[in-house]
């Protein structure tokens, strides 16, 4: 099956193929580096599915002095039984950093080594318990991810699926933030309000949308469907739908460049002819 094909599906031999080609690449690293075969064994050789070691991985990296493991473990286990978009959407994260990112060459590296994939996945799980009014241990969680990747996501935010973040170092990512389908984000991005306001105070992200590494998006503005930000920029008010902007203050300065910029990932500006 080619692994190209969107996770969204999500039928059962996608699912299947998915989780056989990591058991597959898990064997070979085993094979390959010997000392990472207690690592490997334990974070995927060991689990029956894809959520199984999501749990395993969420539980291992989140556990603190005060929280176990076992409990961490006993809660995502939970989150993944009731909500199985949870592992439809790790699998969307995953295929979009496979193919996005020209640094991974296999899907274990995520699962492993990249703190913006597992860090969006522990995201998803604060994000259900927000969901299921259990507000202090989704705070809890936000902790954690903060401590722990450097990464802080507002339990209340809504992030889509097929979501990379690239690097991940000091993404902020505020309460009332949307993010949507599609989007690929780089390192220091802040999605943040603009002071002390209450109630819906933060950027709204169009599907497919390319956020450059130290971009700021600040206050209840909307990113328009497959636009581009240039890394560095400073945005403050509304961006069309297929457009670049860039500069602080941010300014239109012409066409996105092509359909999909968060898969071409090209961050180069007046390059309208890359596919």
């Amino acid at each position: 099956m080619n692994l190209q094909t969107k996770a969204s599906s999500q039928s059962a031999p996608i699912r299947e193929a998915i989780w056989s080609q990591v058991r597959d690449e898990a064997s070979e690293a085993v094979r390959n580096e010997p000392l990472l075969g207690a690592l490997i064994h334990a974070g995927l050789l060991h689990h029956h599915s894809l959520e199984a070691a999501l749990a395993y991985r969420f539980s291992l990296k989140l556990a603190s002095g005060e929280m176990s493991e076992q409990i961490l473990r006993e809660l995502a286990d939970h989150a993944y039984a009731d909500s199985p978009a949870l592992g439809d959407a790790a699998r969307n994260d995953l295929m979009a950093v496979y193919d996005r990112d020209p640094a991974t060459h296999r899907l274990i590296q995520p699962l492993l080594f990249y703190k913006g994939f597992q860090a969006l996945q522990a995201y998803r799980i604060g994000h259900w318990l927000w969901t299921h009014e259990r507000f202090d241990m989704a705070y809890f969680v936000q902790m954690r991810c903060s401590e722990c990747f450097g990464v802080d996501i507002h339990p209340a935010a809504g992030i889509g699926t097929g979501v990379m973040i690239d690097h991940a170092h000091s993404i902020v990512i505020g309460e009332t933030a949307v993010v949507g389908d599609d989007v690929s984000m780089l390192h220091s991005v802040t999605l943040g309000g603009t002071g002390k306001e209450d109630g819906d105070r933060h950027p709204k992200i169009g599907n497919g949308v390319l956020i450059g590494a130290g971009a700021k998006v600040l206050g209840n503005i909307r990113i328009g469907h497959h636009s581009r930000i240039a890394a560095g920029s400073v945005v403050l008010h509304e961006v069309p739908p297929c457009k670049t902007v860039a500069g602080v203050p941010a300014r239109v300065i012409g066409d996105a460049g092509c359909s999909e910029p968060a898969h071409s990932m090209n961050q180069l500006l007046g390059l309208d002819d890359y596919l």
